[in-house]
């Protein structure tokens, strides 16, 4: 049996995990989402622009028996494959014709899956899956653009057996201050962008491999 230690970062400061609540249009849709990393919890806790402290409330999940589906391990255009199950990298025609090609040729079916690990897609991490689609991002440079970002793993308990195997460690709630850690929050997203442009204008940009071309 392997326990982890989880954080979900959030204005609630009462949070009942329920299967079958969340939004689709999450990364990974519907389920709930936590860190491994306390810091990035309380940035996330405040990430939201209406200006109230949040919440960081600490898990422990039981792995022992669930099936894990850790995008670290796998082709990363598997992971903008299920991106674009969910959300919406662009609003073209074009993009919506080849999306559909793009999840056929590369997705996973993750319903077998308890847990769904991987990059969290926030607004830095979404920049490049835009520019990707745009066809201004060669493949081959997508692994370092993503280590890029410093921007966490995210986990997303998805079935009802996941669900039952967190538990939250009440005692160990932890309220976070908006001011200090929203700022905190811009600052790596800003870092992030600054970096990921860089890399995206630079030669090793090679513009060849790109989105239309995979099919």
């Amino acid at each position: 049996m392997e326990k982890i230690t989880l954080f979900h970062g959030t204005f609630e400061k009462n949070v009942t995990p329920t299967y079958g609540l969340g939004e689709e249009k999450h990364d990974y849709g519907k389920g709930f989402y936590l860190t491994e990393q306390i810091e990035l919890a309380k940035e996330w806790a405040v990430c939201r622009p209406n200006v109230t402290n949040g919440w960081v409330h600490q898990y422990e999940l039981d792995t022992s028996g669930l099936k894990i589906l850790d995008f670290q391990g796998k082709d990363v255009l598997s992971w903008l494959a299920e991106l674009m199950k969910h959300r919406d990298a662009d609003d073209s025609r074009r993009y919506r014709v080849l999306s559909e090609k793009f999840i056929d040729k590369y997705g996973i079916d993750t319903k077998e899956y308890d847990v769904i690990k991987g990059w969290r897609a926030n607004a830095s991490y979404f920049y490049i899956a835009k520019e990707f689609v745009r066809d201004n991002i060669d493949i081959d440079i997508l692994p370092e653009l993503l280590s890029l970002g410093g921007l966490g793993i995210q986990y997303c308990i998805k079935s009802p057996l996941a669900y039952s195997k967190l538990r939250e460690i009440k005692d160990n709630l932890v309220a976070v201050e908006y001011e200090e850690f929203r700022k905190k929050y811009n600052q790596r997203d800003i870092l992030a962008r600054e970096k990921m442009r860089e890399l995206v204008n630079s030669d090793a940009n090679k513009v060849t491999n790109v989105f239309s071309t995979l099919f």
